[in-house]
């Protein structure tokens, strides 16, 4: 686009702040992993079945558990995926109601709440504190990884959006790292100081709350659903500086068209329409893979994974693998508007695979070789950078590109609830498959790995750098090319995508 500067201080800005969003998600995965021993102790003692005369420890050593407190436990750690699918569905509607600023801004009195319910825990029976908390911040959660990879594709220019949608995936990460650190026992992980490690989940909501009301709302959002020509060019340069806004208004025009033209779509209509099949598998299947892939089943017990390995202090690994996340999370930002979002995607499930296989390998031949324990981390660390140069921050935005804006709110409520599902069957089914399969559980993860790898040579199309019309006309002729003549509905929407594309 010759509009304007592409990158300005208020686009920076309100990335930033959405952002915010995000990494208050990746704290809430990782924060409640490490101070896991103290509050099942904290649970013994409320639910009355440990002896209150028994000293606190910080220590990891396995203690015998009462089967209440492992049923208050397990709740704690899978309300949040629940409450993430029950709220993935509501992201369309919050992101319609008031727009995406007032929806974040709205959504954030859940964060701060949950923050409370959490930090407060000392002073109500904590098991139910803290599961009330987790409840309300996968609420949160499931709402604020939709609006927040829509609000940056809607705002982001072209030449960049790859870049500024992946920084959702890095904020992610940058959550998980901070809690892993904080959950130290030297600083917060440890029996004083539990309460605030978990309340300050909501601390990021506070200063989003601040500088929400400083960042512009969605111009696409502003012309194509509200109809407000005006408010979207002021919009555009407040993102861009002054500029001639013809060009991006003309795109958005042409978008508006074909939106007036489909009804808005509903989660119902989008899942039966053979017009939007193909781009809904390509969205599920993206994240799909990315949840089956097995990086959750790392995350959530590398601990146990790398003391199985033979290493002696598994935490520091633990927040090793979480450096090693981050670094390459920025890698793919700085690679994915220049190699394109499927090469990515492919180089990364494709070098999963190999690394899955020698985890297994690096495992099974452990107690036969001791230097095998070097090949299950070498693979555990090189199977986290694989992920995160594609498989894990490219479907979170993808999504928005896949769709135009009529289908859009719909497929990203989808596309969430499918990966939040994903995410809880991963933590919950996890620790069974390995009881059951041993050293060989990641041998199911390189299967998945491979068929992810030869469903997106085959069906995903590069989407760097082509607007969202392209994107769609791209889908339409596949369809026509590969499939018997659609139904009168389909063909219509073709005649419109054709003759916009050629406008």
């Amino acid at each position: 686009m010759e509009s304007g500067k592409q990158l300005s201080g208020t686009l920076a800005l309100a990335v930033f702040t959405a952002a915010l969003g995000s990494l208050q998600y990746g704290y809430s995965l990782g924060v409640i992993n490490a101070p896991q021993r103290i509050i099942e102790r904290h649970y013994s003692r409320a639910l009355g079945v440990l002896p209150q005369n028994l000293t606190p420890s910080n220590d990891t050593k396995e203690e015998e558990l009462h089967p209440s407190v492992v049923m208050y436990w397990s709740l704690s750690v899978a309300i949040f995926s629940i409450g993430g699918v029950a709220s993935s569905f509501l992201v369309g509607f919050v992101g319609d109601l008031r727009g995406r600023i007032k929806g974040m801004l709205m959504i954030n009195v859940l964060a701060i709440t949950a923050g409370v319910l959490m930090g407060l825990a000392r002073m109500g029976p904590p098991h139910l504190m803290v599961i009330a908390g987790r409840a309300v911040m996968g609420f949160y959660c499931g709402l604020s990884s939709g609006l927040v990879p829509m609000y940056i594709g809607e705002i982001a220019p072209v030449a960049y959006r790859g870049a500024l949608g992946t920084l959702h995936q890095l904020a992610i990460v940058t959550g998980i790292l901070i809690s892993q650190v904080l959950g130290l026992d030297f600083l917060l992980g440890n029996d004083a100081m539990w309460p605030l490690l978990l309340g300050l989940s909501g601390a990021p909501a506070v200063l989003q709350t601040l500088l929400l009301p400083l960042c512009p709302e969605s111009p696409r959002y502003l012309y194509i659903k509200l109809g407000k020509e005006e408010e979207a060019c002021k919009s555009l340069k407040r993102f861009k500086g002054e500029y001639d806004t013809s060009k991006d208004m003309a795109e958005m025009k042409k978008e508006k068209e074909e939106v007036m033209k489909e009804e808005q779509v509903s989660i119902v209509t989008l899942v039966r329409s053979s017009a939007y099949r193909q781009q809904l598998a390509v969205a599920l299947m993206m994240h799909l893979s990315q949840q089956f892939s097995g990086i959750n089943a790392i995350f959530y017990y590398s601990t146990s994974i790398f003391l199985k390995a033979g290493v002696s202090k598994p935490v520091f690994a633990t927040i090793g693998v979480g450096v090693i996340n981050t670094i390459f999370t920025m890698v793919s930002v700085l690679l994915v508007d220049r190699a394109g979002r499927r090469t990515l995607i492919l180089i990364g499930l494709a070098g999963m695979c190999c690394c899955a296989v020698a985890m297994s390998v690096g495992l099974v031949y452990l107690t036969t070789y001791a230097w095998m324990s070097y090949v299950s981390m070498a693979a555990i660390f090189l199977f986290v950078c694989f992920f995160e140069i594609g498989p894990g921050p490219i479907p979170w935005f993808i999504v928005a590109e896949l769709f135009s804006q009529g289908p859009r709110p719909a497929a990203i409520a989808l596309a969430g609830c499918c990966n939040w599902t994903s995410n809880f069957v991963i933590g919950m089914c996890f620790p069974y498959i390995e009881a059951l399969c041993g050293s060989y559980v990641f041998i199911i993860f390189a299967v998945i790995l491979l068929g992810s790898t030869v469903f997106t040579y085959c069906r995903v199309p590069e989407t760097k750098g082509k607007t969202f019309e392209e994107i769609t006309a791209e889908f339409q002729r596949r369809r026509r090319h590969h499939h018997a003549p659609p139904d009168a509905k389909a063909a219509t929407e073709l005649h419109h995508l054709k003759s916009s594309s050629e406008a």
